[in-house]
């Protein structure tokens, strides 16, 4: 199959999650061979990088990617919407140090890119065939199985200690359902997280209408005034718990981890043919994954 690029240009504007800046991203056409690129525009000389597993620096509620001055986070949705759309070369050029939150979905990136359209390039795409099993295991009982396959297949298994959160599945057998079954999974966190992210300087953008947020240990009256409040959310009340916004799947959790490995899986540099399937996966191990696999890949050409 033909790499394709973008057929025209698009943007995308919003606050980032983590600094509370309003940030512009600009999506373009790139040249063959040349991957997904993110150009810090805001920085001298613009420093332009290709998306790779090579420069992961950190996951802490979402993905880095840094070199020396340059650096992005949060780029699993952008890039997990261009791996599923067939986009194999494209500059995003980005005006601050993360990827606009939009939703805390992938669904703006996918309406973009169908509202462009794609544009075949001479290059054939670069094709990691999975022959044979592939295993990763972490010391915390993370595991990730890639298997052969005449496509490409993903799937995840997340289970929590919560009474409302245990466990979900969620899986893709085929990319032409990505806009249907996963672009509107928003990423999702618990109402204990938030104090302790706000203390180290997160989630300054965050708010109840870019994450699916999950009401699970009975607070205060008076500390869930001080949550909502920090975050410049009506208050809400404390007696009721359960997701504090409406679900837009059913498991909808589990698709957006789904969402994430796929884009955090991208950062192998190539499309990959074969069947994922990850018990517990996150950005750290997702990343790690990406990294042994990128390595493997490199290592056979």
């Amino acid at each position: 199959m033909k790499q394709h690029t973008l057929k025209a240009p698009f943007s995308l504007e919003g606050k980032g999650l983590h600094t509370g800046l309003f940030i512009h991203a600009n999506f373009l056409p790139a040249e063959e061979n040349t991957g997904v690129r993110i150009c810090r525009s805001d920085l001298d000389g613009r420093p332009t990088y290709e998306a790779i597993a090579d420069y992961v620096t950190a996951t802490e509620r979402g993905t880095v990617l840094e070199r020396g001055a340059w650096k992005v986070s949060t780029v699993e949705h952008a890039l997990s919407a261009l791996y599923a759309m067939g986009v194999d070369n494209c500059l995003i050029e980005v005006d601050a140090p993360e990827m606009p939150i939009l939703d805390g979905s992938a669904k703006y990136y996918i309406q973009s890119i169908e509202h462009v359209g794609l544009q075949e390039q001479s290059a054939e795409q670069k094709v990691f065939v999975v022959t044979e099993p592939i295993e990763y295991i972490s010391e915390r009982g993370n595991k990730m199985v890639i298997q052969p396959c005449d496509h490409y297949e993903a799937g995840v298994t997340v289970a929590y200690d919560s009474g409302i959160l245990r466990e979900q599945s969620a899986e893709i057998k085929d990319l032409a359902d990505y806009k249907r079954e996963l672009s509107a999974a928003r990423t999702f966190c618990f109402v204990r997280e938030i104090e302790p992210l706000l203390r180290m300087g997160l989630i300054k953008g965050g708010d109840l209408q870019n994450a699916l947020v999950i009401y699970e240990t009975p607070m205060s009256q008076e500390g869930l005034d001080y949550m909502t409040d920090k975050l410049g959310q009506p208050r809400l009340d404390a007696s009721k718990l359960g997701y504090l916004s409406p679900l837009n799947y059913p498991n909808e959790p589990a698709r957006h981890k789904l969402l994430d490995l796929i884009g955090d899986m991208s950062l192998v540099g190539c499309r990959v043919q074969g069947k994922i399937a990850a018990l517990r996966p996150g950005h750290t191990f997702n990343t790690q994954c990406a990294k042994q696999l990128r390595n493997k890949i490199l290592a056979s050409l």
